[in-house]
């Protein structure tokens, strides 16, 4: 097992599950992974996001809105089963979607939208994710879609007792997602992330301090330390638009989010059309880990 800091296209095919998550906690806070909303028209037409996010530094690719039923990427000649297979293919990197436990009974802080089956976590849902090829699934939920915690817990027993080891688990929120209850500081809580974790989270969701009101560095470390505590890692997240920020506030996240303990380090998909700014997923990957680590991320060849 190499550190994910040393890992080319050719290692990421072979890691899988706990090999994988054990390669993210030997790299010591220095994975960077990056959202890509999948429908959307890309940042350029001749090439897809999760290529333009994976040429700026990003180890793995976490897909956003993405319909396991109608799997489809913008950018990708490819359609189906096999549209994982070729986005691998394209980026030698790890491939994550989001599914959303929404909640009927949520009581909602705005008004909710109403998401297509294949985007939430469901049982056949979590079924095709295995079918497709996915190496990890991250339980959470977008703005306005009524996603709560204890349809989160639900989802995790659910998606642990389906896809066993070899798919790793992320659970948590980044935002309130239209929940009254669960936003701010009062989005997570010790209990919550032990219960999140024994019911089979190999990842917690934490949002980075400065991006939900209320979440402090201390209260993330307070939190990551509960995590670490209880066998899992821990993801420090940019939800909240920032990834559109100016480069010193991404710079200030990232220093902040390795203060507080992140194992890995989450930017999300509204700086431009669909993903971050680029130069802000450089710029983060230089802050957490420097030029070296990052040129050599981002000059890789997929061939190696």
């Amino acid at each position: 097992m190499k550190r994910i800091l040393n890992c080319f296209a050719s290692d990421f095919k072979e890691l899988k599950g706990k090999d994988l998550l054990d390669s993210i906690q030997a790299s010591e806070g220095r994975t960077i992974v990056s959202e890509i909303v999948v429908p959307v028209q890309p940042l350029y037409p001749e090439i897809s996001n999760p290529e333009i996010v994976s040429a700026f530094g990003a180890d793995l690719l976490l897909l956003n809105m993405f319909d396991v039923n109608n799997p489809a990427i913008a950018g990708i000649d490819s359609e189906g089963s096999q549209v994982i297979k070729k986005l691998k293919e394209l980026t030698g990197r790890p491939i994550g979607i989001n599914l959303e436990p929404v909640d009927p009974a949520a009581e909602a802080a705005e008004e909710l939208l109403t998401l297509p089956v294949g985007r939430t976590a469901t049982t056949e849902s979590l079924l095709k994710v295995k079918e497709l090829g996915i190496d990890f699934v991250c339980l959470t939920g977008n703005p306005k879609t009524g996603v709560t915690n204890d349809e989160i817990l639900k989802a995790i027993s659910n998606a642990k007792t389906i896809l066993g080891d070899d798919v790793s688990i992320i659970a948590g929120k980044m935002h309130g997602a239209g929940v009254k209850g669960e936003a701010g500081h009062s989005i997570l809580n010790d209990e919550i992330i032990e219960k999140f974790i024994h019911a089979g989270a190999s990842v917690i969701l934490i949002p980075s301090p400065g991006t939900v009101p209320g979440i402090t560095v201390e209260r993330a470390n307070q939190w990551v330390s509960t995590v670490h505590q209880n066998g899992a890692l821990a993801m420090l997240t940019i939800g909240t638009s920032q990834e559109g920020a100016d480069s010193t506030t991404i710079k200030q996240i990232a220093l902040q989010n390795k203060m507080v303990g992140a194992d890995l380090h989450h930017i999300g998909d509204a700086g431009y059309t669909g993903i971050a700014i680029p130069e802000n997923i450089m710029d983060y990957s230089i802050a957490i880990r420097g030029k070296r680590h990052t040129y050599i991320r981002m000059a890789a060849s997929i061939n190696r």
